[in-house]
């Protein structure tokens, strides 16, 4: 995902698909394509998502949750999903995976992940949903994280 353009139709996906599944807003009303983009950037709070593949790369994260996971955009866009929860965590992690497959989304997700430079924190009430592209098609999963604390 290269570019305004990309960048704008992801973050589309991310904002219609998180409506559509908790019929709430995820960007402020009124904000399109590249206001859009700017303004999930800034958030406070952290946004991920990952890609559909057997094995999901990360493909998306704001200012917010690059700076709590401690990597760069290069980094976290080459990492999959899976290594962002440490090996206590991967058995949760997959039940939520699950759950969200078999619901849409979820509100109320918590657990540890792992930092890159191996720092844990915590997550709490984080609601994670499925994406749908245009057409409908499944094409990901994406998380909004807004509370976390490093004190383990």
């Amino acid at each position: 995902m290269h570019g305004v353009s990309g960048l704008s139709r992801h973050v589309a996906i991310l904002r219609n698909s998180y409506h559509h599944w908790t019929g709430e807003r995820l960007i402020a009303a009124g904000l399109e394509g590249e206001a859009a983009v700017q303004w999930l950037d800034a958030a406070p709070f952290a946004v991920v998502s990952h890609d559909a593949g057997p094995d999901p790369i990360f493909n998306y994260a704001n200012r917010t949750a690059l700076q709590l996971f401690g990597l760069s955009w290069k980094e976290f866009t080459a990492l999959p999903s899976r290594l962002s929860a440490g090996p206590m965590e991967q058995g949760e992690r997959a039940r939520l995976l699950e759950r969200v497959s078999r619901y849409g989304y979820i509100d109320d997700y918590a657990g540890i992940r792992i930092s890159g430079n191996g720092r844990q924190f915590r997550i709490s009430n984080a609601t994670v949903w499925n994406l749908l592209d245009e057409d409908g098609r499944y094409c990901g999963q994406a998380a909004m994280i807004p509370e976390w604390d490093d004190r383990l």
